[in-house]
């Protein structure tokens, strides 16, 4: 096992920028802090997601009703607008660095996280997302990389981090990368050797027990949207609620969870898959809302984002500024799995197919009413909504035939135009807007409760949040 890790530290040069003495153990800090990262959302998201979690029935975010706010600016060392490698590191490691970046400053050394403090101070550490581990959010926590897509090398330090519990998706496919200068075998077989168990189902992870070192991954790549959920990966709750179970003991935890597919939605645009992952995530945030209310005077919950996607606005002149978010309700499946399926039956059927045969699919999956056919829409079409969903559905009829493979409007969504408009007619008669298909510069909404949350009040950068949280275990 030691060889392993000496292995590792050897590939990846893993000294750190470190104070105080390694054995020490902090006296000031929470005996359990929770982290929730909301990648991609800002005031807005949280907003609109209040109001559509009010129209379903749902009832107030919980994260929104934390008693202690800030808003926190977000701007990367190198620029306004920042990814969120350089976000993640300002958030666990207190220092603004350039786009792309992990755990390092602008120079390339490394600086400790916060994450890596509680560790060194003798708490457990966990590390949740639905996006893949290595992803730049969570890998802010533990990597120290000058690159985010340096997938292979942030598994290295995955294994070296020690943490206690890993859950999400895994590693782009970089797994046992052999290309990598740094290669030193298959990150699994590594991460075995250092006394990981590795669960990549969800039986497997059921039967995680606490008091072992665990690792989770349901796919190579992200999880599912919340609203595509079909039961067989957990929910963002669920995976917190395993955290606790594995990470509770006597000395504590430090335990970030991410709602990763939030961006994901903003950079397409899609405003009901957004929401619903914020749900999902404000789902999560009520688990531990229940375990501080079972450890009232030791637990400090924090919620934020990392920046901005989509420059999403609560209202929209096309509809005469109103707001009708409710009708995001209508939306059953995401743009980009409504556009995985529309491409497949397009192709399959060679473009042999007609709008009236997709008609009925629209009504089921997002509520348009086409004059009263097919009955259940809710959502009433006018002539030029009509008319332009079939404008586009002619479009990617013709893609097929002249054999084009694929449009993009984003690395990410990866949806074509048919997708695109459908999503679009249906912001529009709910008021969302969109000024942008990546991050914008708006300061993020941070909220937090329990003791050290005063911490965290006013108008500040989001170096602030790593910088008091690593205080708090140093005092």
């Amino acid at each position: 096992m030691f060889a392993v890790r000496s292995r590792i530290k050897a590939a990846v040069a893993a000294a750190l920028v470190v104070g105080g003495v390694l054995s020490s153990f902090a006296t000031g800090a929470p005996k359990y802090v929770f982290l929730f990262i909301g990648d991609g959302m800002s005031t807005p998201q949280r907003m609109a997601a209040e109001i559509f979690s009010k129209e379903i029935g749902r009832g107030q975010l919980h994260m929104n009703n934390l008693p202690y706010q800030a808003n926190t600016r977000t701007s990367s060392a190198s620029a306004i607008i920042t990814d969120s490698a350089a976000a993640a590191t300002a958030i666990a490691c207190g220092v603004k660095t350039n786009n792309r970046m992990l755990g390092m400053d602008p120079d390339g050394k490394k600086i400790e996280s916060v994450a890596e403090v509680a560790k060194r101070c003798g708490k457990k550490v966990g590390i949740a997302t639905t996006v893949t581990i290595s992803h730049a959010t969570p890998a802010g926590f533990y990597a120290h990389q000058p690159h985010r897509s340096l997938n292979y090398e942030i598994g290295l330090d995955l294994v070296n981090s020690d943490f206690d519990y890993f859950c999400g998706g895994g590693l782009y496919g970089a797994f046992d990368n052999k290309k990598s200068p740094k290669y030193c075998g298959d990150i699994r077989e590594l991460a075995r050797e250092e006394g990981y168990t590795i669960a990549t189902n969800r039986q497997e992870w059921e039967a995680l027990k606490p008091g072992c070192k665990s690792w989770t991954y349901f796919a190579d790549n992200a999880l599912d949207f919340s609203i595509d959920a079909d039961g067989s990966q957990p929910t963002l709750a669920e995976i917190v609620k395993k955290g606790i179970e594995l990470l509770d003991g006597p000395e504590g935890f430090f335990f970030m969870c991410e709602g990763g597919k939030i961006d994901y939605a903003g950079h397409a645009n899609d405003a009901a898959t957004n929401l619903r992952d914020i749900l999902a995530l404000d789902d999560a945030v009520k688990v531990a809302l229940d375990f501080q209310e079972r450890h009232p005077q030791d637990t400090l919950i924090i919620t934020t984002g990392d920046h901005e996607t989509g420059g999403m606005s609560m209202g929209f002149a096309g509809v005469g500024g109103a707001f009708r978010v409710d009708m995001l309700r209508y939306q059953k499946i995401s743009v980009e799995k409504f556009s995985d399926w529309f491409k497949s039956l397009v192709r399959e059927k060679k473009g042999e197919i007609t709008f009236e045969e997709i008609e009925a699919v629209l009504t089921e999956k997002f509520g348009f009413d086409f004059n009263g056919k097919h009955g259940g829409g809710k959502i009433s079409l006018s002539k030029e909504n009509i008319e332009a969903l079939k404008a586009a559905f002619e479009t990617d009829i013709g893609f097929v035939k002249k054999g084009v493979k694929d449009t993009t409007a984003h690395d990410v969504s990866r949806v074509y135009v048919f997708a695109q408009t459908a999503k679009n007619v249906l912001n529009a008669q709910a008021g969302v807007g969109w000024s942008s298909a990546s991050h914008t510069a708006l300061p993020t909404f941070t909220t937090a409760k329990g003791p050290g949350a005063e911490i965290l009040v006013g108008i500040r950068h989001n170096t602030g949040l790593g910088k008091r949280l690593k205080a708090l275990y140093e005092e």
